[in-house]
């Protein structure tokens, strides 16, 4: 699939096509709540006048040539985890663990880690696809 220089973002479009996926997905199921976070946060953005702040990072993740600084590499999720604990971890740094790519996050009292796929495991997902 080739990518446009310029994506626009489409609100409106887009939760849409949230709406519709919500409508053939059980509700309260796992896939049902990622629908409903996803268009919140959506929303978010577009109410607190940040959708070009959030277009110019679309923008930039889809560019071929993006790079993300990865911090830290990890054989297994138990080193990891042993990592945070030390206290070196900061909010928002990105691993990666085994080959995949993970976020340090920040919640009340703790740090932890969230799945969020480097560039080229998006782009080997999408080779797949094709």
């Amino acid at each position: 699939m080739a990518v446009s220089k310029k994506p626009e973002v489409n609100v409106e479009d887009v939760l849409e096509v949230l709406g519709a996926a919500m409508e053939q997905t059980p509700k309260d199921s796992r896939e049902w709540k990622a629908f409903e976070t996803a268009a919140f946060c959506l929303l978010y953005v577009q109410e607190h006048d940040e959708l070009e702040d959030f277009a110019h990072y679309y923008r930039e993740r889809l560019d071929p040539s993006f790079k993300i600084r990865v911090e830290r590499d990890f054989a297994t999720r138990d080193e990891a985890e042993a990592w945070l604990k030390t206290g070196e971890a900061i909010h928002r740094m990105q691993i990666r663990i085994d080959g995949k790519g993970f976020l340090v996050v920040q919640f009340p009292g703790r740090l932890t880690l969230m799945n969020n796929p480097l560039p080229e495991e998006l782009n080997e997902m999408e080779s797949e696809e094709d």
